[in-house]
């Protein structure tokens, strides 16, 4: 089975409901699991993709796609003790619509985070929202060579500039990877310029997650397709002072190594990444997907799978992994008993990564189908969104004590 994407329109959840429904996963822990709160789909928001930025005090700040006063989503506070906070109430005009990524934080406490929809062109816009809730759009996609309809978050260097993904426009209609420089004077508008512009094959199309910079500035990335094989690569774009180059570290071949890889990368610490393919693994076709790394030495770079997940089609990871204590912790949106997902931990010893389930979803009053990343607070708990089920179907936030 190849999986098949349309940002947020129901097309993976679909494919779950159909694929995944007879597939059973080890059985929940012994941890803690609770919803601090439950998603109305009225003016508190609806849907949420995306998972958590946090800040020194444990709140949690994200996005849902829908609901809000228009239906075009929101941005949103959670404290401490689960009361919620919109922020932002997207319009549906130059404002944006349907944020579907996770959302980063500047020293100053300022989000920052893209929109699927909406700006002047309905393509999608980048925005900042300060700690007062004051929106400012900084870049309205044209939907064309610029890029348009972005999903990922975003990624800030120290100058402040910004990183990201559209999931189309650019050059060949397959996606972009662009850059927002930081305004040179108070006040001034922000300048985007396109790194790079996915063809039509071998190079990759469709970059469904953020990129990652290393310490020399380099961008480190995937796309969900394209490719050797069809099925996805994970790139590096490398800079120079005559521009960005596009170096393939890895072409998806959907078999053990996985495929439609939808998740970004993680820094492993010593210069690597760990990553998650949502389809293939052991199982081909049929397999749940992968999590692997990307070591690199002096000869170049090495790809391995580190854990096969189980399931059929799109079970796997769909958003970043977090990293935590040297274990690996992340979500799936169609396995366990209820085909409804799972929060998972992978830990490493002597070489090999052991599965511990750490959550189950039963898709009632827990919610259904998390695509959430994780974070994480002081005390270890985890955090993230389901995009659907609760007591009201809009999808709820959850915590998990590990």
């Amino acid at each position: 089975m190849r999986s098949e994407w349309i940002s947020g329109r129901g097309v993976v959840v679909l494919s779950c409901v159909l694929g995944l429904a007879a597939v059973a996963a080890p059985q929940a822990q012994a941890q803690t699991f609770a919803v601090i709160y439950t998603f109305t789909g009225g003016s508190d928001g609806a849907n949420p993709f995306a998972g958590f930025a946090i800040d020194g005090l444990g709140n949690l700040y994200g996005t849902a796609s829908y609901g809000g006063t228009s239906g075009d989503g929101v941005v949103f506070k959670l404290s401490t003790s689960g009361q919620e906070t919109v922020l932002h109430d997207f319009t549906g005009g130059t404002d944006g619509a349907n944020p579907e990524a996770s959302l980063i934080m500047d020293k100053s406490g300022n989000l920052y985070g893209t929109t699927y929809s909406g700006g002047v062109s309905k393509a999608g816009t980048v925005f900042m929202v300060t700690r007062g809730g004051k929106e400012k759009v900084l870049h309205s996609f044209a939907g064309g060579a610029d890029g348009a309809s972005p999903v990922a978050g975003l990624t800030m260097d120290n100058a402040g500039n910004l990183y990201g993904t559209t999931t189309a426009g650019g050059s060949s209609g397959n996606g972009t990877v662009f850059k927002l420089a930081v305004p040179t004077v108070a006040g001034g508008a922000w300048k985007e310029s396109i790194l790079y512009s996915f063809g039509t094959g071998t190079d990759g199309t469709i970059p469904v997650a953020g990129v990652t910079l290393d310490a020399a500035g380099n961008l480190y990335g995937t796309t969900s397709a394209g490719g050797t094989y069809g099925y996805g690569t994970v790139f590096q774009l490398a800079r120079s002072k005559s521009g960005w180059t596009e170096n393939i570290l890895h072409d998806f071949a959907l078999g053990s190594d996985g495929g439609v890889p939808y998740a970004g990368l993680v820094p492993n610490g010593t210069g690597g990444f760990y990553g998650a393919a949502s389809d293939g693994g052991s199982g081909g076709e049929n397999g749940g997907g992968s999590v692997f790394e990307l070591t690199h030495t002096s000869g170049g770079w090495t790809f391995t799978v580190l854990y096969d997940l189980s399931g059929w089609g799109i079970s796997g990871t769909f958003r970043n992994i977090l990293l935590k204590s040297g274990n690996i912790y992340a979500t799936t949106h169609c396995d366990g008993n209820y085909s409804a997902g799972t929060v998972y931990e992978l830990t490493p010893a002597n070489g090999t990564w052991t599965y511990n389930s750490l959550y189950v979803f039963t898709g009632g009053t827990d919610g259904t189908f998390s695509f959430s990343n994780l974070v994480s607070d002081k005390q270890g708990n985890l955090y993230g969104t389901t995009n659907v089920g609760g007591a009201n179907g809009y999808g709820v936030a959850f915590k998990v004590t590990p």
